[in-house]
């Protein structure tokens, strides 16, 4: 089931998610690095995003933030990949904003095969600031 966030009821939650998986996503990015953003999600992105979550027998299992058209965030719990609860929280990102445009580390195999599947296209590379890793700017529709 897709709900709306409620700040400061999903943030554990939501953080917890995001550190187990972007320690699986975004190994290369390094333990510290990873560590140090788990408050801007929580102080920064999430107030700033319009959030939701999805849930499994009454647990939060994954969240999406929208920026406008642009997709801040995709992450599920590691336990709970490969049973459509990704490609559930884009479609309703999708019915709700249409085109959608995100970025994504070249080396985040993961999420690279996933959005390829979904149906983004690559429109634009360039290197992240902060990390110094190359990202693909994505774009749905193609």
């Amino acid at each position: 089931m897709i709900k709306t966030y409620q700040p400061g009821v999903d943030d554990d939650a939501i953080v917890d998610i995001w550190l187990r998986a972007s320690r699986l996503a975004h190994a290369f990015l390094g333990e510290d690095f990873i560590a140090g953003e788990a408050d801007n999600i929580r102080n920064v992105y999430l107030p700033m995003a319009e959030t939701c979550t999805i849930w499994v027998d009454n647990r939060l299992v994954g969240f999406i933030s929208l920026l406008g058209h642009q997709v801040g965030g995709l992450f599920l719990d590691p336990a709970f990949h490969g049973r459509g609860l990704g490609r559930a929280l884009m479609d309703d990102a999708v019915a709700r904003m249409g085109t959608l445009e995100l970025d994504v580390f070249v080396k985040n195999d993961l999420g690279r095969r996933f959005y390829a599947r979904y149906g983004f296209v690559a429109i634009e590379e360039r290197i992240d600031d902060p990390t110094g890793e190359p990202v693909l700017h994505l774009r749905y529709p193609a």
